[in-house]
């Protein structure tokens, strides 16, 4: 008898638990990173002035170097794949005649894809949608939350480079009025429209205001949305990979490999649009951005991954105290953060207080893939939340929050002189349950090591955050495990 496909509202809740139990993903050998799509004359950024500096904002957050292989860019990314592009929405103040248009980081040139509508916001609205096809490759099942930390990191990167003007960030807006507003097409659509290209998932948005410009309540995707379809990809051989459009039912066994892939890149596209679903906020929720501090462009484009092994000095405890409340403050829609430290008095530290005594950075370790450095990190960030029976809105919403408040932090963080390095996947991470709460309701949702530069005189003890709500209970033990991925 065949078995009844999942429902929707089950999805959600099967994916987290996959994602978050210890099973080890089986993936398919590298996929490079596929030429850029969009077709006509690039449109150079450098110079081109505009009330909008986009130049500096794209250079310092999305754009690649110039170099032919190299992977580093401004902003983190799982394994280094930079999933994400920016479709740029561009009205009056741009450096650009107003319009649509698909931005090349690679090239840092933006390619027009249609017009603008008579009443455009002022500035330019920047859609990030992400390409699932190289992430799931190299994570499988794991996949899907570093999609969601990534576009998170990206938005913040983004963000954090637009200065001097004014910055909203919308991280719930309804999936299909963002592809609206870029001319896209859905995921379910993608394939039938424009066959032979790789679909992209719209996730979240931002919005560059001309410096000087008030902003009025107004809703920045809808006059978009009710424009015309923009220009197609070019099509690309290799680029359809033609999965099945929703998962399937039953999972075949002794299956190649390609074709396992294939499936499973089909269940990520296919929660990825579900996640993003939000018929009731169109145009979303724009909330500010915050800069904790002045960025220098210097800060901006030399945040990096440190290796692991530059990250085992404990930071000053003032200088953690400012990362870790900034990485609480940078979205009011977040997860909650606290800081793993050891030393003399390990705890784990909130902004308010202690939340367990005891070194927690061995669980961390074992949680993180068995990345035992993470045992020995100067101290671990930890965003957490989102209960495992979450509604998709609030996975979603904690996903590319977390990936955000994290990519505010780690530029904070290398401001201070600090060295950092995020930390994508969790299983079996239920804070909660490891500190006697009710299982299930707590989980660990990002990380980001912190450690500070190593000097002879440092103290390499650091006294705990001052405590505003003493609490004693222990840190998690370490549980059972073997794996250890990069």
């Amino acid at each position: 008898m065949t078995q009844a496909p999942p429902s929707a509202s089950g999805v959600p809740a099967r994916a987290l638990a996959a994602a978050r139990s210890p099973r080890v993903p089986r993936t398919v050998p590298y996929v490079p990173e596929r030429a850029f799509p969009w077709g006509g004359p690039g449109l150079p950024l450098e110079g081109a002035g505009g009330a909008v500096d986009l130049d500096r904002a794209l250079r310092l957050s999305l754009a690649a170097p110039r170099k032919a292989g190299d992977r580093l860019r401004p902003v983190p990314s799982a394994g280094a794949l930079h999933p994400v592009r920016a479709h740029l929405l561009l009205g009056p103040g741009c450096p650009l005649p107003p319009g649509r248009y698909a931005y090349d980081p690679r090239a840092h040139r933006a390619h027009r894809r249609g017009p603008a509508p008579a009443d455009a916001p002022p500035g330019a609205v920047a859609v990030l949608t992400v390409t699932a096809t190289r992430t799931v490759a190299h994570y499988g099942h794991r996949a899907w939350p570093l999609l969601l930390l990534d576009a998170g990191h990206a938005a913040a990167a983004l963000a954090l480079a637009a200065a001097p003007g004014e910055v909203r960030v919308c991280l719930d807006a309804d999936g299909a009025g963002l592809a609206a507003a870029a001319g896209l097409p859905r995921a379910a659509e993608w394939r039938d429209k424009w066959p032979g290209t790789e679909p992209e998932l719209p996730l979240a948005a931002a919005w560059l205001v001309p410096e000087g410009t008030p902003v009025t309540p107004c809703r920045p995707l809808a006059a978009w949305a009710a424009q015309p379809p923009g220009a197609a990809p070019v099509p690309r051989p290799g680029a359809e990979t033609a999965p099945p459009r929703e998962p399937a039912p039953v999972r075949r066994l002794r299956e190649p490999a390609s074709v396992r892939n294939l499936r499973e890149l089909a269940s990520v596209r296919h929660l990825l649009d579900h996640l993003a679903a939000a018929p009731g906020r169109a145009d979303g929720t724009w909330y500010p951005a915050r800069r904790p501090v002045p960025l220098t462009d210097d800060d901006l484009r030399t945040r990096r991954s440190a290796p692991s092994s530059d990250l085992t000095h404990p930071p000053a405890p003032d200088l953690l105290a400012r990362v870790l409340a900034t990485a609480g403050e940078a979205r009011p829609d977040g997860p909650a953060w606290a800081a793993a430290v050891g030393g003399d008095t390990p705890g784990l530290l909130t902004a308010a207080g202690t939340l367990a005594s005891g070194d927690a950075r061995p669980t961390l370790a074992r949680w993180a893939a068995g990345q035992r450095w993470i045992a020995t990190a100067g101290a671990v960030l930890v965003a957490h939340g989102c209960p495992a029976d979450a509604p998709p809105a609030v996975i979603r919403g904690s996903h590319l929050a977390a990936g955000y408040a994290a990519g505010a932090a780690q530029a904070h963080a290398t401001a201070l002189g600090l060295r950092s390095r995020p930390i994508g996947s969790w299983q079996q991470a239920d804070l909660g349950a490891a500190l006697g709460e009710t299982p299930g309701h707590d989980w660990i949702v990002h990380g980001l090591a912190l450690a500070g530069p190593p000097t002879p005189t440092s103290n390499t003890t650091p006294a705990p955050i001052p405590s505003a709500r003493p609490d004693h209970r222990q840190a998690p033990p370490a549980p059972p495990g073997k794996e250890e991925r990069p």
